[in-house]
């Protein structure tokens, strides 16, 4: 019989093995997500029928993006000169101002006027 001596070296786990661990890992992560959903499906559409009575008793508009800017907080309620009210050349003063596209609607680079 071969006795393990305390100061014997152990092996590192191989790549493959700390792959598959991590796989388990997931994989369990990911089914526990889907059971959370399964379980909780019915009282998601209570709340959301909550929020739309509250949305429509408080007369709330569109979601808050960013907190920075006034033409980033609600871009649909925000006038088109609010980003260029320094001047149409200045450099952005917020990181969000350059996540916000423009609005589709914007015009396409021409300028209209309303008929009369």
């Amino acid at each position: 019989m071969t006795a393990i001596s305390p100061n014997a070296r152990r092996e590192p786990m191989r790549g493959s093995t700390r792959a598959a661990a991590l796989f388990t890992v997931l994989a369990g992560a990911f089914l526990a997500a889907l059971a959370h959903a399964g379980l909780s499906g019915g009282t998601a559409a209570v709340r959301q029928a909550e929020t739309r009575a509250l949305v429509a008793e408080l007369g709330l508009t569109d979601l808050a993006l960013f907190t920075e800017a006034r033409y980033t907080r609600n871009p649909s309620l925000a006038d088109l000169h609010s980003a260029f009210q320094d001047g149409p050349l200045t450099f952005e003063h917020f990181p969000s101002g350059s996540l916000v596209a423009p609005p589709h609607d914007l015009g396409r680079g021409r300028i209209e006027t309303p008929a009369e």
